[in-house]
């Protein structure tokens, strides 16, 4: 993906107080896990294994939090419009991981536009609207300054406009830009992230060191995000199964020589040890490599540290065994 989205600011100061709780920032899944004790791991150490495809480990002890894609409206706009959640809703219907990462491909990597590519996926799902239950209402739909955003809003905005509403995109910024717009209704909604932004009210509301509420559970997330929502002038619509969080990827090669598909596989199968790539605050964040050790009994040798967008091509060129992505990051298509 391009370095430029918001993926790169997992490693920024300007994470803000998310970031302290340990989480990456929008869409990035970063939380905490309760520590279990290290399996009966029997394997030996795992070297690196060079290979093209990338593969993520599934993250079968929830280390990470839910970070489902999930619209964010603006209250005042969704009472005077009954249609539009639901509306919005038959998006998060369609959308899985797998689909997330073919239309960041097809914009990140084949250069296609995030307009081009959300009126071919409402095309392709069957998502425009029966009826005319707009009124040729004028909405605007917020982006994010990342072109996963971007994307997720031209789908929004293309089905609202099959239902008669005259619906525009513009791109706004940072999450606190376009949550004021927002909480006003001068935007209608914005693609959100659920765990990320039920934390980030939670540390607004509770200060930096409130107690997490968000976790690997999406519907407890959601539960914990819709009072916090209501709060600001906001409510939620149904979240997606499709996840923009922190992921462990190898190789298919290093995953087919080992026969691992989940983390605690990877633990079992190389118990002797293998090598981790990630950004240079890895081994202190609690979603990295301290998550790893403590949730799945991971033992690491060596860790390199790069930066984030380098991460996937080192370990596709052996230099690491396993490295912290993005789940649904483009390359993995």
């Amino acid at each position: 993906m391009s370095p430029n989205r918001k993926r790169l600011a997992v490693l920024s100061l300007a994470a803000s107080l998310i970031a302290l709780a340990g989480c990456g920032d929008p869409g990035s899944g970063g939380g905490k896990a309760d520590p279990t004790n290290a399996s009966s791991a029997t394997g030996g150490a795992c070297e690196p294994v060079a290979g093209e495809q990338l593969v993520v480990l599934e993250d079968d002890k929830t280390l990470q939090n839910a970070d489902n894609v999930i619209p964010a409206v603006s209250a005042s706009v969704a009472e005077a419009h009954p249609t539009l959640v639901p509306l919005l809703d038959t998006v998060s219907d369609a959308l899985d991981t797998e689909r997330l990462i073919a239309l960041n491909k097809a914009v990140d990597i084949d250069r296609q536009t995030s307009s081009e590519v959300a009126a071919a996926f409402v095309e392709d799902e069957g998502l425009a609207a029966s009826e005319q239950s707009g009124e040729g209402a004028s909405v605007v739909v917020g982006a994010a300054n990342f072109s996963e955003s971007s994307t997720l809003a031209n789908i929004y905005a293309e089905v609202l406009r099959s239902a008669g509403y005259q619906a525009q995109v513009r791109e706004i910024g940072a999450r606190e830009t376009y949550l004021p717009a927002l909480e006003s209704g001068e935007l209608a909604v914005v693609p959100e992230y659920a765990a990320t932004l039920a934390e980030f009210f939670n540390t607004t509301v509770n200060g930096a060191d409130a107690e997490p509420v968000a976790s690997g559970d999406v519907d407890a997330t959601v539960a914990a995000l819709e009072p916090l929502a209501k709060e600001r002038g906001l409510v939620v619509g149904t979240a997606s199964a499709a996840q923009d969080q922190n992921a462990f990827a190898v190789t298919q090669e290093f995953a087919d020589e080992h026969g691992v598909t989940t983390l605690s596989e990877l633990a079992e199968a190389c118990a002797g040890g293998l090598t981790l790539a990630g950004p240079a605050e890895c081994p202190e964040r609690p979603f990295c490599q301290p998550g790893l050790e403590e949730t799945y009994g991971l033992v690491f040798t060596d860790f390199t540290a790069y930066d984030f967008a380098l991460i996937g091509e080192a370990v596709r060129k052996g230099e690491a065994a396993i490295g912290l992505v993005l789940s649904s990051d483009g390359s993995l298509g």
